[in-house]
C-alpha cells in the first residue's frame, strides 16, 4: 500500500529565489479618509436601541 512515489531527489537542493520587492503590500489600500452616513433617527432613537440590543445579549 503506497501514497505515491518518494524521489529523494526531489528533496536534495531545493533553492528558493525569493524577492522583498515580491511581497504583499498590506498598505496599499489603506484608506485615510472618513465615513458619514444619513440617518433619519435621532440621538435618543439609537441609544433606545442601543440599550434593546444590551439587554437581548445578556
Amino acid at each position: 500500500m503506497g501514497f505515491g512515489s518518494y524521489d529523494e531527489s526531489e528533496q536534495r537542493d531545493q533553492t528558493v529565489s525569493a524577492d522583498a520587492d515580491d511581497g504583499v503590500n498590506v498598505h496599499e489600500k489603506d484608506h485615510d479618509g472618513k465615513v458619514t452616513f444619513d440617518s433619519d433617527a435621532t440621538t435618543d432613537d439609537l441609544l433606545s436601541k442601543l440599550e434593546e440590543i444590551k439587554t437581548v445579549d445578556e
